[in-house]
């Protein structure tokens, strides 16, 4: 008999812990309705964050460091309208925010005056009346960095443009060295000799933006997330397709890589130094953002000229008023800045 009392005792004590732990495990409703909405808050917060950012998110407003010779967003040219397109300024802006949001070392594609050798011919290309090789995009072999597809090292299929931004995707150590472009589309693999590594600690939060549409150029800076302000507005000329010696000034995004308070230029198929430009910064090839030409290389520096503003006649550079320039060449870091050239 006390068997039995003993084990419906143990029977009872069971029961009433699984009961018990029934009730433990029931949460109140108002409870878990406050926990689900904070959740839906944080993956909402956590795909905002992850939304890849658009024109419509850029908040660029005008706070002018420079405000000498400064244009309207919309003015009057000749029987014409010109204006700066804000728009499309908008649109590279949330491109930058975009690739600058994934942490990754970065690499600018070089080879000014073929300095690290004369890019091989692509598979595809084309040679001119004046028998200047380019690639099917039109890109030039002379100064261009050749571009491979990823385990197609045979040919280059494209050329790279001096001063084209990328990210790596490989160690920077082996002789072929992978990269996925920012300025260009695609992944390819390039000789390491054609690359210098800026490192994964750079931000770009100057950018000046050359229009060779409409001969102007604006300056913008990052100020916080995906607010920037306008820093200038002004006048500048562009350069001209008249080959061999003039081009036009190439569109696309590139990096500033030198600066020279004068660079000097030779009178067209010569070596003689025909005179300078004021305040120069490089950002590809022979095209630098500069001050007004001297046809004097002992000359003094000329503030303002006449063309700035008008039509292309600049030889691949984009010209400025000098003291614009000579902004511009303070403001914009080396390696650490970006020119985008927009048509």
């Amino acid at each position: 008999m006390g068997k039995y009392i003993g084990n419906a005792f143990l029977f009872f004590c069971l029961t009433l812990t699984a009961c018990n732990q029934n009730k433990a495990k029931v949460i109140d409703p108002a409870e878990q309705r406050r926990k689900d909405s904070i959740e839906r808050v944080k993956q909402a917060e956590e795909a905002e964050r992850q939304r890849p950012r658009t024109a419509d998110d850029i908040d660029l407003k005008k706070e002018l460091s420079y405000d000498q010779h400064t244009l309207e967003e919309t003015y009057d040219y000749e029987d014409t309208t010109r204006h700066f397109q804000l728009d499309k300024i908008k649109e590279y802006l949330a491109l930058v925010e975009n690739f600058q949001r994934e942490k990754a070392s970065y690499v600018v594609l070089e080879n000014r005056k073929n300095k690290h050798g004369e890019a091989p011919l692509v598979k595809n290309f084309h040679r001119n009346e004046y028998k200047l090789v380019s690639d099917s995009l039109g890109t030039a072999r002379y100064e261009g960095i050749p571009l491979y597809l990823v385990g197609d090292t045979e040919a280059p299929t494209i050329y790279g443009r001096d001063g084209a931004l990328a990210k790596l995707r490989s160690s920077d150590t082996i002789d072929m060295v992978k990269v996925d472009g920012v300025s260009f589309d695609g992944e390819f693999e390039v000789p390491k000799r054609y690359i210098k590594s800026i490192g994964d600690s750079v931000t770009f939060y100057h950018v000046a933006f050359p229009d060779v549409t409409n001969q102007n150029i604006l300056t913008a800076e990052r100020v916080g997330d995906c607010k920037w302000v306008v820093r200038s507005m002004n006048p500048a000329t562009t350069g001209r397709h008249k080959p061999p010696y003039a081009h036009d000034t190439p569109t696309g995004i590139f990096v500033v890589q030198e600066k020279k308070p004068k660079m000097f230029y030779y009178r067209d198929g010569t070596t003689s130094i025909e005179g300078y430009a004021p305040y120069a910064s490089r950002f590809t090839n022979g095209a630098y953002i500069h001050g007004v030409p001297v046809n004097n290389p002992k000359g003094k520096i000329v503030e303002y000229s006449w063309s700035l503003g008008t039509t292309p006649r600049s030889h691949m550079c984009v010209r400025n008023a000098s003291s614009h320039a000579k902004f511009v060449y303070d403001w914009a870091k080396k390696y650490n800045s970006l020119v985008i050239v927009i048509n």
